[in-house]
């Protein structure tokens, strides 16, 4: 199990550490395949199996800073969009209190707490920065050719009254 959980947090750069105890099995159900839809994977394990998979990483990972999280029900959510878990929790405690965020692994960057959920909602995916990235380089070169076409119209002004001139 410990090599199994390594494997994933080696091929997760994001996971969530959540609390969803209390849950009835039809809220967890729910939660699940509200997950699913997204492609989030919600993996219920024992603690200490987490820490012993966590703590075979390279220390430049960072994952001595979940070590408190690790406490208590804990449920996984592994995840190929930095945003997805935290926008389905927040859309699935409109009707529940849980589950509770205990800390988030975004790319090295750890967050703790279930204050954060609003700031994780609102990552953007690498396709949503990708996006801006293209607009802002296509901006300047819109500009451009922007300014030159409708300059069109005054340089053609200009000749045709030079033409007329001379």
């Amino acid at each position: 199990m410990i090599e199994e959980l390594k494997v994933k947090f080696e091929n997760s750069p994001f996971f969530y550490l959540t609390d969803s105890s209390t849950l009835t099995v039809e809220q967890v159900t729910k939660l699940r395949g509200m997950l699913f839809e997204k492609g989030i994977e919600m993996r219920v394990v024992k603690n200490t199996l987490a820490q012993k998979a966590l703590e075979a990483a390279p220390e430049d990972k960072g994952y001595d800073k979940l070590w408190d999280a690790l406490k208590g029900p804990t449920a996984i959510l592994f995840t190929e969009v930095a945003n997805a878990p935290a926008k389905v929790i927040k859309d699935f405690r409109k009707k529940s209190e849980k589950p509770m965020l205990k800390a988030a692994y975004i790319d090295t960057a750890v967050y703790i707490g279930d204050d954060q959920i609003d700031a994780l909602a609102t990552l953007k995916s690498k396709e949503e920065l990708l996006g801006d990235v293209i607009g802002l380089l296509q901006s300047p070169a819109r500009t451009v050719l922007g300014q030159l076409l409708s300059g069109e119209q005054k340089i053609m002004g200009l000749l045709k009254a030079l033409e007329e001139r001379g």
